[in-house]
Order: C-alpha cells, then structure tokens, then sequence
C-alpha cells in the first residue's frame, strides 16, 4: 500500500513528517511526503500532521479522489484529528491497520457555473466595506421549493453533521452527530426573536436568495466571492463524501466532551 504523510510547511513538522515516513517505510509501506495539497495524489492513505483548518483543507482535495485519511493535531483544538502531537506511533499503527473507514456528507454549492465542496459550513455574511461599513442582510429561505423563513440577520450559516460543532455552534446551532443525514441552517445574530436554527434532511436542495443587501460567501473559512442584487444561492449534499479512518467508531462523544470542554 502507497501512503502519503501531509504537513504544515515548517521545519519542525517536515523533520516529523520525513521521520515518520522512514518509520512507515522500515514497516514495509511505501511513502510520498507533501507539504502541497495540489501535489497529493498517487497514495491510497494520507496522514494529516496539522489543525482543524489543514484538516479541512486536505479533506477537500482527498474527498475528491476519494482518498481515507488521518489526522495528528498539531494545531490548537484539533477536533477533526484522531489522535494528538506525541501520539505518532499509534497513528501510524492506526494507519497502517485495517481500521474502519467512516462518510462524513460535504456541501455543494454552485456559484457563476463553478462548484465548489465543504466538508464543515457555507457561510454567507453580510458585506462590509468602506461604502457600505455595516447593515443586516435579507435572506429569503426555500428547503425543497416550499418557503422556509425570511431572515433579517448579520447572515447564515448553512453546516453539516462535522461541522455543527464549529461555527454553527458558536452562533447557537445544535449539535449533530456525524452519521446523521441532515443538515443545519443557522442565522448569525438576527434581528427576531423567532429566528431560530432549522434542521433539514440532507436529501433537500437548499435555495437562498437574496433580498437586501450584499453577502460575502466563504467555505469552510475561505473566501469564495460576493454576492448582490437579485441573486439565487443553490447549496445542496455533494455527491463526493469525506473519508476519515478511526480507532473508535463509537467514540464522538468522548470526542465531543474532551474538546468542547478543553
């Protein structure tokens, strides 16, 4: 089997990576080291040295060629990693195993005819700038084409099961498990007593459009464009899904405690 160890691009986490390529390789496993994510391919399992934001990143790029992949945090709350900084030598056991693989359900979302997938959250924020310093958006909401809400708010946040625990929670989104086949629309600071969190089937097209203001996009943190005017937002389930290997299928909400309470 052909392994990849991906890493940060610091020295420190290089020496780790080319260290625990030759660890790999004395084990009988052939190893490709990368510090690019355009440049991961050729591999059948990749190892994550990073946070949950070089996760995210990574995630991407091996969702799309359906590659299963690992992380070792070495970053700050390291929810998405299955193991931590020190524990190298039982990821790589892990890793070299014939361990569970888990789906995790990413987002779609069409903008101008080009694509684009997420495995955390789509959030869509009002815009600021020098002409335009601050304001609450209009966002009109339809689930499946039946109306589902008009929201006055700072924006929305539109997660699936991994990333409910990330930015949607922190706006007042519930927690979802990662099996569940549902997503979560959150609104970031609306102007309404009643606007509340809805969760939806994950089998349900999700159509945003826009009714006042304009709204910076951004996916899993990265910053994907704005938008303005009469302008319809189609967010939906990817067809590609995340591959993540586990030592615990079970174990989330051991997961979810130690993390949320770090």
């Amino acid at each position: 089997m052909k392994f990849g160890i991906f890493y940060n691009d610091k020295q420190t986490d290089r020496e780790n990576a080319l260290n625990l390529a030759r660890i790999i390789e004395e084990r009988g496993g052939e190893t490709i080291v990368f510090s690019c994510i355009s440049e991961i391919k050729g591999i059948e399992r990749l190892l994550v040295l990073g946070g949950d934001g070089t996760v995210l990143r990574v995630a991407k790029k091996a969702a799309e060629m359906q590659i299963p992949l690992i992380g070792v945090n070495y970053g700050n709350l390291g929810f998405l990693a299955e193991f931590e900084r020190g524990e190298e030598d039982k990821a790589i056991d892990l890793f070299m195993s014939d361990c569970p693989v888990v789906r995790r359900s990413m987002l779609e979302i069409d903008l101008d005819g080009k694509k684009s997938f997420f495995l955390n959250e789509i959030s869509l924020l009002h815009s600021v700038n020098e002409q335009r310093p601050s304001g609450i958006v209009g966002i009109s909401v339809e689930i499946d084409g039946s109306k589902a809400g008009d929201f006055s708010a700072d924006g929305l946040i539109v997660a699936t099961p991994t990333g409910s625990t990330a930015y949607s929670l922190s706006a007042g989104g519930c927690v979802m498990t990662p099996d569940s086949p549902t997503f979560i629309l959150t609104p970031v600071c609306a102007f309404s007593l009643r606007s509340r969190p809805i969760v939806f089937p994950d089998s349900c097209t999700l159509t945003l459009s826009l009714t006042k203001g304009a709204l910076m996009i951004y996916g899993d943190g990265d910053y994907l464009g704005q938008v303005s005017g009469e302008r319809r937002i189609t967010i939906k389930k990817a067809e590609r899904t995340a591959l993540l290997l586990t030592a615990a299928p079970n174990g989330y909400f051991r997961r979810l405690t130690e993390k949320i309470n770090h």
